[in-house]
C-alpha cells in the first residue's frame, strides 16, 4: 500500500486534500492522471451498461432529496453502525471492525449490540490504540451527513446528502418509464457522488466519506422465468475481466441469509483481492419490490408499472448492481503496477493498465528537440482531436520511454529524421517494447484499434 500511495502522488493520481494546511483526514483529490483514469472507468462502465445494453437508460439525480426519501428507504432507522468509545484514550472504533481487527476468524458485520458487547467481554479485547480494556457501552451511529436548506439553521430544514445514488433512481422511475416508454424488464443506470458520515474510513482511497457510485437498478415482472440476479452477478464480473483484472484475483462471496440488509433476500460481493486481502469492491443486491412498494406508500403516489400488453398491474422487482469508483480505481491501480526485471538487468516500473483505462493513450516524443519538435507538435495537436495525448522533450529518449511505461500510456510516437524525409512514424508498445512504422494516415486508426474496449 505504501508502494501504491507514494506512485499515486509522485506520478499525479491522488493527492491529499488539503494538504497545505495540513490536511482533511480521509479526503484525496484526483490529480491530472487520476481524473483521466476515473473518467476511463466511468466511460467503460457506462459503454458495457448503457451504450450497448439495449433495455438500461441513464439517469442524474439530485445529490439532496426531500427528507421523506429516507423515512421510506428505511435509512433513519437502518443505516448506521455500532460505535464504542476507549475511556482511557478516547479513541473511538466501529465495533464490528474492532473485534475482526483483534480476531479475523468472527464475522461481527450485522451483529446486534448485545452479541457484539458479549464478545467484546468473553476475549477480552483492547482498545486497539491504547490496549486498555475500558469502553463506553455501545451505541448506535448514523451514517447520513445533515445539513441544513435556507438561511436559517433551523431543525425543520435539516436535509442530507445522499448515501446512496438508488433511492433517486426509484424516486423517478415512474417518469423515466413513462419518458422511455420503456417495457419491464428495463434498467437505470446513474454514475454520481455519494456520502457517508464513516468512522473508520482507511486503506487509502478505499472507504471514504465522500466517493463515487456506479449503480444500476434493473426492474423485472416478479417471478419472472429468466434468473436476472444471477444474469447482473455475471456481467458484472465479465465487466470486470474485459478491463484487464484477472479471475485469480477475484471472487463472489454470497451474503448468508440472516445477514442479508433489511430490503434483500440476496446479495453477492464481488471481493478484489487488494493489498491487504480480498475485500468488497461490488455488490449485487435482489432489492424485491421493497424501495417502489415503501416510496409509494410514503409518498401516496402510485408507482405501479402496467404491463402494455396485458394491462396486469405489479410493482416490480430490481437487481441492483453498485460498484465504487474509488475501489475499482485502486484494484486497478494494485493489479496493473509492476516493477519489472527486463534482459539486461535493468528495472522498470510499468503501469500495464488496459489501453482503454490509460490517461494518456499516446505520447508525442520528438527524438531531437531542436530538429523534430516542429513536426512533433504538429501531429500532436492532430491526435489530440481524437485521444487523449502527451508530449515529452526533455532527456534522453529511452528516459521518456520509461516515463510513459510508468503512468501506462500504451503507445508512444518518436518524431526523427525518417519521419521529416520518408514520412513515417515509429509507434512504440508500452508492454511489449515492439516498434511498427506506419505512414501518417494510418495513425489514428492504428490507435483507435489498439485502445478499444
Amino acid at each position: 500500500m505504501d508502494t501504491l500511495i507514494n506512485y499515486s502522488k509522485k506520478y499525479g493520481f491522488v493527492f491529499q486534500g488539503s494538504a497545505i494546511y495540513g490536511g482533511l483526514a480521509n479526503t484525496w483529490d484526483y490529480g491530472p492522471l487520476g481524473v483521466e483514469l476515473k473518467k476511463n472507468l466511468k466511460d467503460t462502465w457506462w459503454k458495457r451498461f448503457v451504450q450497448e445494453h439495449p433495455r438500461v437508460v441513464g439517469l442524474d439525480s439530485s445529490i439532496l432529496l426531500n427528507p421523506k426519501t429516507w423515512e421510506a428507504s428505511g435509512h433513519f432507522d437502518q443505516f448506521n453502525d455500532p460505535l464504542i468509545d476507549c475511556k482511557s484514550c478516547k479513541s473511538r472504533f466501529r465495533v464490528d471492525k474492532m473485534i475482526e481487527g483483534h480476531d479475523a476468524s468472527i464475522d461481527a458485520d450485522g451483529m446486534d449490540v448485545a452479541a457484539l458487547e458479549k464478545i467484546i467481554k468473553e476475549k477480552h479485547i483492547p482498545c486497539p490504540s491504547c490496549g486498555a480494556h475500558e469502553f463506553t457501552p455501545i451505541r448506535r451511529f448514523n451514517l447520513m451527513f445533515e445539513t441544513s436548506q435556507g438561511v436559517v439553521d433551523d431543525s425543520k430544514d435539516s436535509i442530507y446528502l445522499r448515501p446512496e445514488t438508488a433511492q433517486g433512481i426509484f424516486l423517478d422511475f415512474k417518469d423515466v418509464q413513462r419518458a422511455t416508454r420503456m417495457k419491464v424488464p428495463f434498467g437505470i443506470a446513474q454514475i454520481g457522488k455519494s456520502f457517508r458520515n464513516e468512522i473508520t474510513p482507511g486503506n487509502f482511497i478505499f472507504r471514504t466519506r465522500e466517493f463515487e457510485q456506479m449503480e444500476l437498478e434493473f426492474f423485472y415482472k416478479p417471478k419472472a422465468t429468466k434468473n436476472w440476479f444471477d444474469i447482473w452477478k455475471h456481467a458484472s464480473m465479465q465487466y470486470l475481466y474485459d478491463i484487464g483484472l484477472p479471475e485469480a484475483s477475484l471472487r463472489f462471496k454470497d451474503h448468508p441469509k440472516e445477514k442479508l440488509s433489511h430490503y434483500s433476500d440476496a446479495t453477492t460481493d464481488i471481493e478484489f483481492k487488494f493489498p491487504w486481502g480480498y475485500d468488497e469492491m461490488w455488490g449485487i443486491a435482489s432489492r424485491r419490490d421493497f424501495d417502489i412498494r415503501q416510496h409509494q406508500k410514503h409518498s401516496g403516489e402510485k408507482l405501479h408499472y402496467q404491463d402494455p400488453v396485458t394491462n396486469e398491474k405489479y410493482i416490480p422487482y430490481v437487481i441492483e448492481p453498485s460498484l465504487g469508483v474509488e475501489r475499482l480505481f485502486l484494484a486497478v491501480l494494485a493489479n496493473a503496477y509492476e516493477e519489472e526485471a527486463l534482459e539486461d538487468g535493468q528495472t522498470r516500473t510499468v503501469l500495464k493498465i488496459h489501453p482503454a483505462l490509460a490517461p494518456y493513450k499516446v505520447a508525442v516524443l520528438p527524438l531531437i528537440k531542436k530538429r523534430h519538435r516542429e513536426e512533433a507538435k504538429r501531429v500532436q495537436v492532430k491526435l489530440a482531436k481524437h485521444f487523449m495525448t502527451t508530449y515529452d522533450e526533455s532527456a534522453q529518449i529511452g528516459r521518456r520511454y520509461r516515463r510513459q511505461d510508468a503512468i501506462g500510456t500504451p503507445l508512444a510516437l518518436t518524431i526523427d529524421d525518417t519521419t521529416l524525409e520518408e514520412g513515417t512514424y515509429t509507434l512504440r508498445n508500452r508492454d511489449t517494447m515492439e516498434q511498427v512504422t506506419l505512414k501518417e494516415e494510418a495513425l489514428i486508426d492504428y490507435i483507435e484499434n489498439s485502445i478499444n474496449f
